[in-house]
């Protein structure tokens, strides 16, 4: 009996990682579109003895090529290409990655944003924001209840409350924006369509993990 090959499309696979002997940051594989996206990263195309590859300029810091292949590499990811990083180039290995991390999943969901056209699009991006559970709002009010608790518990030697106090309407004022922001995303989900609106399907801005390799 003939074995029959899985069916799966090669150039949904990208491989981002650094030459040992040119120092290079190089990505290999993908569409033109991945291609797109490599170059918004900071990637350059070039030509190679097996076809156009991408690279990084030369003489960038090795804590800039961490940056420009991690940003690339979930960049591909939201748009459901499988990627292998390699470990040495994880930005979010490197110290300070949490905060890294933190400020570019920001920016990217800024950036969501701008691109944002229809109702279920910028409902999405608002759960992002307010959701209950995960939303920034709401995570960010955890952060400051948290630091409001501890500046009040028994034994604390601060004696003016008064910046507990703001704390607590501050965690107060974010739980109530949290609020109003599902408010309005209930509002964008239930926006119909536009004639002639194209509906694309949306790809939440990637949080940040410490993966190295994901596949689809």
């Amino acid at each position: 009996m003939r074995e029959v090959e899985p069916d799966f499309d090669v150039l949904e696979y990208v491989t981002i990682a650094k030459d040992a002997r040119s120092g290079l940051v190089v990505a290999l594989g993908g569409t033109e579109q991945a291609a797109a996206l490599l170059q918004r990263a900071g990637f350059l195309d070039h030509p190679g003895p097996r076809g156009t590859y991408h690279r990084l300029p030369h003489g960038l810091p090795a804590a800039e090529q961490c940056r420009k292949a991690t940003a690339a590499s979930h960049a591909l990811l939201s748009a459901g290409y499988s990627v292998h990083l390699d470990p040495a180039l994880n930005a979010l290995a490197l110290p300070d990655a949490g905060r890294e991390a933190a400020l570019w999943y920001v920016a990217e969901l800024a950036q969501q944003g701008t691109r944002a056209s229809t109702g279920e699009e910028r409902a999405a991006l608002l759960t992002e924001i307010a959701a209950p559970a995960e939303g920034l709002l709401p995570l960010i009010r955890q952060a400051i209840a948290i630091a409001c608790f501890w500046s009040m518990r028994p034994g604390a030697r601060c004696t003016n409350l008064e910046p507990a106090a703001q704390l607590g309407s501050a965690a107060e004022a974010l739980s109530r924006a949290a609020d109003q922001i599902l408010r309005v995303r209930n509002d964008a989900a239930r926006t119909p369509a536009q004639p002639g609106e194209a509906v694309r399907t949306h790809s939440p801005a990637q949080r940040p993990v410490a993966a190295v390799s994901r596949n689809r």
